[in-house]
């Protein structure tokens, strides 16, 4: 019986690089279009074109959605040209359709893969989260601690005053109640529209003046995020939020039995990962997809969880080639 190839993270990440940068270019002729659907197809497309060109055993475990809502990149789809490795794959192709359409900032492809087996099969459910940067020691924030519990435990952690702590969360009606406690601390508060993958990775990358994350948004969303820490250090910390018995059904068929378990940074992600995004649209992580006569100009970021590396990448693509 023939072995199954290891997974050779260094071999791939650059292939990886390319699936992002794919997705990210083919997506740009539609930023400020106002087309959310256009511009997300465009990179699934793109996205699931490069995948296939990588000699991969690949599956699909974050996704587009369910093989019937998704026609491509959907939970479950192989992917690869069906030789090497077996390998998780979880993506979103474009995260932050809305910041697209409109041309606001923080609009990201990512993607991240793994050995089979090392990502959690996340339903698509919400998922409170609580993230924080490297450096910290284990249990400095926990889920149990009230929001102001804690900004007051990793102020004190840092050495510094609440008023010096800044937290990003989601702006939406859900997380009011959330930010009025948090107002109370003196801490500062980056509210952000869309883009909760990029929300969490802004703890964990110093320039951003973000410490901490918290509230809740897509559950795929956090699997991505925690790959992204796996690779630059970090907490993440995630709760699945279940409205009704369909989103249970989701998760039993998911192969979750512990609803009300918490999840950390190493259950969701249990191998080496290598974690990929290019810059969409201009934002406080990546800049966005520069248009100059007659090329494209993409930024990419690329992380190896096994090394702890970080690499920022520069592709110019000429659009007549």
């Amino acid at each position: 019986m023939a072995e199954t190839p290891e997974f050779h993270d260094r071999m791939l990440s650059l292939g990886l690089a390319r699936v992002s940068e794919a997705a990210a270019l083919a997506s740009a002729r539609l930023i400020g279009r106002g087309d959310e659907k256009a511009a997300d197809q465009a990179a699934v497309n793109a996205m699931r074109n490069q995948l296939n060109q990588l000699d991969i055993k690949g599956v699909v475990v974050i996704g587009e959605g369910e093989r019937d809502e998704a026609p491509m990149l959907y939970i479950g789809e192989q992917v690869g040209s069906g030789t090497g490795p077996e390998v998780d794959i979880a993506l979103d192709p474009l995260e932050g359709t809305t910041l697209t359409a409109k041309d606001m900032p923080n609009a990201l492809t990512v993607i991240a893969m793994g050995p089979r087996g090392s990502m959690l099969h996340a339903p698509d459910v919400y998922m409170d989260k609580l993230a924080i940067g490297p450096g910290f020691r284990r249990g400095v924030v926990t889920m149990d601690m009230s929001p102001a519990e804690r900004v007051s435990a990793l102020a004190t952690a840092k050495g510094v005053s609440t008023e010096d702590i800044t937290v990003c969360v989601l702006e939406r009606p859900r997380h009011e109640d959330m930010i009025a406690e948090l107002r109370t601390t003196g801490c500062a508060i980056r509210l952000i529209t869309d883009g909760d993958v990029a929300g969490v990775i802004h703890c964990a990358e110093p320039t951003t003046g973000i410490d901490m994350y918290m509230g809740s948004g897509g559950a795929p969303e956090g699997v991505l995020a925690a790959a992204a820490l796996k690779c630059m250090g970090g907490q993440i910390f995630g709760k699945l939020l279940f409205r009704n018995d369909d989103e249970r059904g989701r998760a039993k068929k998911a192969g979750i039995t512990n609803f009300d378990r918490v999840y950390t940074r190493d259950d969701m992600v249990t191998g080496d990962v290598i974690f990929a995004a290019t810059g969409v649209t201009d934002g406080s992580i990546l800049p966005g997809i520069k248009r100059e006569p007659g090329v494209l100009t993409a930024e990419t970021i690329l992380m190896r969880s096994k090394t702890g590396s970080v690499r920022r990448m520069t592709y110019r693509h000429p659009l007549d080639k």
